[in-house]
């Protein structure tokens, strides 16, 4: 790999997803091409020969890298020690099976290229969703109890298009399921959050790892977690926040992930 340091590090968590995964990394490629990148691909604990294509592919992608759980521990754990690895200062993530067009990065990493030194995070929205009738549902129905609790502004916290300083991500507390509620933990830490409208694709292949039932039982603790850390922070309604104090670039930074 090159040894400049990238401007953007495109991450995707993946589980299980050997028929989506190559050609959705050949997508991300295109669409940063002309850019500086890289693309951290963490494979959590598939046992599919997701890690088979994945290393074919590194083998000829210098701007891919991998990271392995050797079992499961979930997409929040996953993209933490994305993060973890990551070289740059800007983040991308996106879902590893292909609902999320690659083709929207440039529109989520717009914004940061204003003077905007508050700005943590982008949050992706989909537009038209392409899932079941039962998903968007459940999905609208958990989408309004989290903002009605949260009150972070964000009707679609839960879209896997997100573009955050890697900085601003390190401040946030960590705990499982936090990718659903970053927009609130960035506002909590001082951070200010932008949204955008993204596009979304019908699931090429392979199944959601949850049930629309079990989506719902896991994410509640959290949710109440999230309220209550909220409330610990003494943040009321959706205030400009004050621009945070910006640390050292290197704060926080491994050189290998730790889960």
């Amino acid at each position: 790999m090159n040894d400049m340091l990238p401007d953007v590090s495109v991450i995707i968590p993946v589980r299980d997803e050997a028929v989506a995964v190559e050609p959705l990394i050949h997508e991300i490629a295109a669409a940063m091409a002309g850019r500086d990148h890289e693309i951290i691909v963490v494979d959590d604990g598939s046992d599919d020969g997701t890690d088979r294509i994945l290393q074919a592919l590194a083998a000829r992608m210098p701007r891919l890298r991998l990271h392995r759980h050797p079992r499961s521990r979930g997409q929040s754990t996953a993209i933490r020690s994305g993060v973890r690895l990551a070289r740059a200062p800007l983040i991308v993530t996106l879902d590893g099976d292909g609902q999320n067009p690659p083709d929207q990065i440039p529109l989520l990493l717009a914004p940061f290229a204003a003077d905007a030194p508050s700005l943590g995070l982008v949050q992706g929205q989909r537009a038209v969703r392409q899932d079941g009738l039962a998903k968007r549902l459940a999905s609208r129905f958990a989408n309004g109890v989290r903002g009605a609790l949260l009150r972070d502004g964000v009707r679609d916290s839960g879209c896997g298009l997100k573009a955050f300083r890697r900085e601003a991500y390190l401040d946030l507390p960590f705990f499982d399921h936090i990718h659903r509620f970053m927009p609130a933990m960035m506002l909590r830490e001082g951070w200010s959050v932008e949204t955008v409208d993204v596009t979304h694709r019908p699931r090429r292949s392979g199944r959601s790892k949850y049930s629309n039932l079990a989506r719902g039982l896991v994410g509640i603790p959290d949710l109440l977690g999230a309220a209550w850390l909220i409330r610990r922070s003494g943040r009321r309604g959706l205030a400009a926040p004050e621009p945070p104090q910006h640390r050292p670039a290197t704060r926080g930074r491994e050189d290998v992930a730790r889960p």
